[in-house]
């Protein structure tokens, strides 16, 4: 899968022969690196998705409101947020293995512990420092990319990464529902309490495997002989020569993006984007129980078909994106037309197989839009500005992680309902479609 098609002008092009080998040592690289990156991002969005299993258990047991769990899902982003570029501040100067390791390790523990949640606060303090504690993860793996694979081959390896967030909801959904049926009452612990345990456990464990089996940077990795790391540095040299080698003013660069237009405009489409996924991330066991499914085991089967057509999505929308050069429609086009599918929710609320082919086409063009939305940026945004905006359109746009869920959760617990949350988060999924349809020229939006 590919999230840009882009060709960086510029960028290094091997010779024929030496192409082969090169070719070759980035598929070991590949296999050795990318399968670790999958499985530890896979147990990241887990850990994002199994709080909306866990609630329709924990509320009843401890007293939750709808708003409480809202602000503490929510919550999660603000603190991640915080975090996300001193953990890359920290990775540079220590490493990329003991940055996972650290990241892993607490994140797994922190996970964990939510089965000794009582009090709000409780649920908030643990949300918050599971935000502090992930919010390095996804940008240092984004950076640590950048050791391995040059420009040319960043693309490709990044969408086999981010892939993991549908796998995780297939697989995620069914797990936590039969975990919270079978093992509820076990040694005395309520089935919520056991899925975070089970669910949180093994990202600790991974997270030493990733320390033992990765390595910093090429010229570490004792898994490849002199020869491949010679051709590894080759490329990277060479893909280094193709951009600016001017002296970077980081501050100068910041009051540009920041003067950008071009820069907000993005900033709110990707907020309109985040709203929506995260509003279907910790609602959607909500809105299938609403639906009359009382089995915590079926809820969780149920939730696993909408995440597997976000999978095909993923891939579709992606590919047809790049083979059509054609950004707007597949990003704006998309996120309209599955943001009107959302707001037809609530019309279907007695109808279980309808509301779930709704959710099925909501997640398919919703996730397939935001993947593809990532193409935009880098041949939207000025030369100048597009290091550093890029940087500000994910630090504001994932502010939606933490509106959405606690602005659903604030309108359930007044109404009793998710009818004017569902409207609200379609709203705002509706003017950023529009915002990239109507805002953005058509040619900076073609490859």
């Amino acid at each position: 899968m590919s999230i840009s098609s882009n060709a960086d002008k510029g960028a290094y092009t091997p010779a024929r022969g030496d192409a082969v080998e090169e070719d070759h040592v980035y598929r070991k690289i590949a296999l050795r690196v990318m399968p670790l990156l999958f499985l530890a991002y896979l147990l990241a969005f887990l850990d994002r998705i199994n709080v909306g299993y866990a609630q329709l258990q924990m509320k009843a047991d401890l007293g939750f409101t709808d708003a409480v769990y809202g602000l503490g899902a929510g919550i999660f982003f603000l603190a991640y947020l915080l975090f996300e570029i001193p953990s890359n501040m920290l990775l540079e100067r220590v490493g990329a293995r003991l940055t996972l390791l650290r990241i892993m390790v607490l994140w797994g523990i922190t996970s964990a512990a939510m089965m000794f949640v009582k009090t709000p606060t409780h649920f908030y303090v643990v949300r918050a420092l599971l935000g502090l504690f992930e919010g390095g993860f996804f940008p240092g793996i984004i950076l640590y990319l950048t050791y391995w694979f040059p420009r040319s081959r960043r693309a490709a390896v990044t969408g086999q990464f981010m892939f993991a967030v549908p796998v995780a909801g297939i697989i995620g959904g069914p797990i936590s529902g039969l975990v919270m049926t079978s093992m509820n009452g076990t040694l005395g612990l309520a089935g919520w309490q056991w899925m975070f345990v089970i669910e949180g456990l093994p990202t600790i464990l991974l997270g030493f495997i990733c320390y033992l089996m990765l390595a910093d940077r090429p010229s570490k990795a004792r898994w490849l002989d002199d020869e491949e790391k010679a051709i590894v540095q080759r490329v990277l040299d060479a893909d280094a020569d193709t951009a600016d080698s001017a002296e970077r003013n980081v501050l100068l660069e910041l009051r540009k993006a920041v003067s950008d237009p071009r820069v907000w405009l993005l900033a709110f489409v990707y907020f309109s984007i985040a709203c929506g996924n995260y509003a279907f991330t910790f609602w959607l066991p909500t809105m299938i129980k609403g639906l009359g499914v009382d089995n915590l085991a079926k809820v969780g089967l149920y939730s696993a078909l909408p995440y597997a057509f976000a999978g095909a999505g993923v891939l579709l929308i992606s590919r047809s994106s790049d083979y059509f050069k054609e950004r707007r429609i597949h990003v704006g086009g998309f996120l309209v037309l599955s943001a009107v599918a959302f707001a037809l929710m609530p019309q279907l609320h007695s109808s279980l197989p309808g509301a779930l082919a709704l959710l099925c086409f909501v997640a398919f063009f919703e996730f397939g839009a935001s993947i593809s939305f990532w193409s935009i940026p880098p041949t939207y945004l000025s030369k100048e500005t597009v290091a550093v905006g890029l940087a500000l359109v994910s630090c504001i746009g994932v502010i939606g992680g933490f509106v959405s869920p606690t602005v659903l959760g604030f309108i359930k617990s007044r109404t009793g309902s998710l009818t004017n949350g569902v409207y609200f988060v379609s709203a705002i999924m509706t003017a950023g479609g529009l915002a990239v349809i109507l805002g953005l020229p058509k040619r900076a939006t073609r490859v």
